[in-house]
């Protein structure tokens, strides 16, 4: 069955000239096409997830295929019941995923982007490295079969770990992959760098593989950022590869502890949930801010007086622009 809403991942490495001046008319565009979600906009590019109704995505689409900047944009879209988000922001930062790399230009340089299938017909000879360069929590709940992950917290502890990489993978063919492909622009780009000869990148990431490859030994979900926090990726061999983190049972059901203090994003089974009241231990059940637990395991954030439109210096309608 149909549904209604579209949820776009994508993002575009391509200058622009006056960051925060396009992100004042961005946000505006977004708001005026109902949409939601959170899109970083640096001088480098632009990063996003948004939700909407399908039309209204459809036309944002159109919009941005029209700028001559955002021609290339390689859309993954699922469909939705509902948005996957409650507000809209849009940001000014120095990289539109944070490596610390700013020297580096995926446009300039690069690994060979593979397909979806090529990406699957390549990735077990014995020749080659399938690296995951998403962070720890991402991995735990789903990764590729023999995958290499590394021991981060965040996309810019990468390049401290490439030294080591190279003591071990030095001679192989590295394929890189994440969930939509921005964080592997750069970590290609700079394997490149660090002396690599031979490196690829699943372009589209994990979501776009799922959608031409069947998502074929993904173990476990792909961790997403947005309300729906993990999804269904394989529909050839799925498996389950995350534990509960309270009893130790496959599980792959992420939530954060009902304890806003501790607030520990790991999987916990349905009925460890509901014994420990959406707490990741007994200690965390008996704090005294803990928040009531409704069996989802996700705490919608408080809204603080969310205005859309707070902050910007232009509001008319005829200023809105992409």
């Amino acid at each position: 069955m149909n549904k209604p809403y579209s949820i776009l991942l994508y993002y575009c490495y391509t200058p622009i000239a006056d960051p925060e001046e396009f992100r004042e008319q961005h946000h505006l565009m977004c708001l005026e096409l109902n949409l939601l979600g959170r899109i970083i906009v640096s001088k480098e590019g632009l990063n996003g997830t948004v939700s909407g109704l399908k039309e209204d995505c459809e036309k944002y689409m159109e919009l941005m295929h029209a700028d001559p900047r955002f021609a290339k944009i390689d859309f993954k879209v699922d469909e939705s019941e509902g948005h996957a988000f409650t507000k809209m922001h849009v940001r000014t930062k120095s990289e539109i995923v944070h490596s610390g790399l700013l020297h580096i230009d995926p446009n300039a340089r690069t690994g060979k982007h593979l397909e979806p299938k090529e990406f699957r017909d390549m990735k077990d000879r014995d020749d080659v490295v399938v690296l995951d360069v998403r962070s720890d929590y991402e991995y735990n709940v789903g990764r590729f079969k023999n995958a290499v992950t590394l021991d981060i917290e965040n996309f810019r502890e990468f390049p401290e770990k490439v030294a080591e990489l190279k003591e071990k993978y030095k001679d192989k063919k590295i394929l890189t992959y994440c969930t939509g492909g921005i964080k592997c622009e750069k970590a290609s780009a700079f394997l490149l760098e660090q002396g690599f000869e031979d490196v690829y990148q699943l372009h589209g990431g994990i979501i776009k593989y799922g959608k031409e490859a069947g998502g074929e030994d993904f173990e476990g979900k792909c961790y997403v950022f947005d309300n729906r926090v993990a999804v269904d990726v394989n529909s050839v061999n799925p498996k389950v590869i995350s534990t509960c983190y309270v009893c130790g049972t496959e599980d792959d059901r992420m939530v954060n502890c009902a304890n806003p203090v501790c607030n520990l994003h790991v999987a916990i089974c349905e009925k460890c949930g509901w014994e420990l009241e959406g707490a990741c231990s007994t200690e965390c059940k008996g704090h005294p801010e803990k928040r009531p637990y409704d069996g989802t395991g996700y705490y919608q954030k408080e809204m603080n007086g969310y205005n859309p439109l707070k902050g910007f210096n232009r509001k008319k309608k005829n200023d809105v622009q992409v």
